[in-house]
């Protein structure tokens, strides 16, 4: 709705997206790649500050997947709160079961849990690539990447071919594959014979083998792992003008990403009120488990931020300091597809390359599971973009009664602080492959930025 600014730094803004999303393929990776950027910034862990100042520096995680960062402010967080930019790092894929490995005609799978909302043909006959870490009984860990560096075998799941699909076409999308058979082949070595000495059967004890000789673990280790099957490849620019970016897990890193780099302009000059940056984890699966944003990390970190601060840090500042915070939540939300205009809502959608999208309510028919933010903050957040000549546009997900979605809003808004979804634009959101605007993602940024530094 502003006029739009020169272009200028939207490559390397970009460019450098294209990098931290091609490092940062699961919650874990981005905690890691996010706190290293953090770290080179000049920002330290809360625990080693006895005492908070304007300016200082801090940040706080959580399980290694979930993190706040901030620049505190001339202004107490008792008196003033903060703002905050709050967005997720995981993504819709597949979890490895945590006894992974079993055989089915001769071959060994990775037996798979979905994680988030996917549509399950979308990752058929795609290669896949394996990210986690495996603990061991001892506590060491051992970190495992296989199908992104040059030269690495990929995975599988295998469908069947159209010659002998007849009977599968008749059924609906959501039947003709089930869910138990989203499992990617990692073995098809064979033994000379089964167990009973029959037909030759799947080399289990060569996969073991090689396991405990590549990685060092055994298969009982694979009991304590957080293993993750996502889309092997690294994140491409689209079309001949270059004007769009594919990848993996866009949703939400195009928005946290945009947020950790807004909060880096903040550390040249120290901020009225403290600015804060948050990514976190399990926001797919309804923000559940100590690094959703249900947990209590976030008013944990703020009552421990406020205790560096106050002389007598009782609860009751806590709770005050959180009403009088603001906050966009930076998650992404659907673009209108010209293949599928039947789910718009006319005049209310969000359009690829014409910047941030900010959100007054998610959820679906009814609004619900939607925070529904109050006109007096949209106001103000009009204001800002417009003085600082951010391109934004207003929509909602979709028309009434074909679907819906929430992000953490709503549970962050509990505390009484005002809270408006405001993220990028996205073509196939929990698709393996998305797509998103360099315009949009840097119009993003922007919008963040000039949020911190009102």
């Amino acid at each position: 709705m502003a006029a739009k600014k020169s272009f200028v730094a939207l490559e390397p803004y970009c460019k450098e997206y294209l990098r931290y999303l091609g490092a940062a393929k699961t919650a874990r990776r981005s905690y890691a790649e996010s706190k290293r950027i953090l770290e080179r910034a000049g920002f330290r862990d809360i625990s080693t500050f006895k005492t908070l100042k304007p300016g200082d520096k801090v940040f706080r995680g959580c399980e290694d997947r979930t993190i706040l960062a901030a620049v505190i402010g001339k202004k107490s967080i008792s008196e003033a709160g903060l703002k905050v930019v709050g967005g997720h790092t995981d993504a819709p894929r597949l979890d490895l079961k945590p006894r992974p490995l079993f055989e089915k005609g001769g071959c060994i799978y990775f037996d798979c849990h979905i994680y988030g909302g996917i549509k399950k043909f979308q990752w058929l006959t795609l290669p896949l690539a394996l990210y986690g870490t495996v603990v061991r009984k001892d506590g060491t860990k051992v970190d495992i990447t296989v199908g992104d560096a040059d030269g690495d075998p990929v995975f599988m799941i295998t469908d069947i071919l159209p010659h002998l699909g007849k009977d599968q076409a008749k059924k609906t999308r959501d039947e003709f594959f089930e869910a138990e058979d989203l499992d990617p082949v990692c073995w098809s070595t064979y033994s000379d014979k089964d167990a009973e000495g029959k037909a030759p059967a799947a080399d289990r004890k060569g996969l073991v083998a090689y396991l405990k000789k590549k990685y060092k673990i055994t298969e009982e280790d694979l009991l304590s792992a957080e293993l993750e099957i996502v889309p092997a490849g690294m994140p491409r620019e689209v079309g001949f003008d270059r004007a769009l970016i594919t990848g993996y897990g866009h949703d939400d890193r195009v928005c946290s990403f945009a947020a950790l780099k807004a909060l880096l302009d903040v550390v040249s000059s120290v901020p009225e009120v403290t600015s804060s940056m948050l990514m976190c984890d399990k926001e797919e699966i309804g923000s559940m488990g100590s690094t959703g944003m249900q947990s209590s990390f976030f008013e944990n970190t703020v009552a421990e931020l406020i205790e560096r601060q106050e002389k007598n840090p009782r609860d009751i500042l806590v709770r005050r300091a959180l009403e009088k915070s603001t906050m966009l939540s930076a998650d992404v939300t659907a673009a209108a597809d010209p293949h599928f205009p039947s789910v718009d809502s006319t005049g209310n959608e969000a359009r690829i390359h014409k910047g941030v999208a900010a959100s007054k309510y998610t959820g679906g028919t009814s609004k619900g599971g939607a925070s529904d933010c109050c006109p007096e903050f949209v106001a103000e957040i009009r204001r800002i973009m417009d003085e600082n000549g951010v391109e934004w546009q207003m929509a909602e997900l979709g028309k009434q009664e074909k679907g819906g979605g929430g992000t953490i809003s709503q549970y962050m808004a509990r505390f009484g602080m005002k809270v408006l979804d405001m993220g990028t634009p996205m073509w196939n959101m929990h698709a393996p492959w998305e797509i998103v605007s360099k315009f949009d993602a840097w119009s993003t940024y922007r919008a963040y930025s000039a949020y911190f530094r009102d």
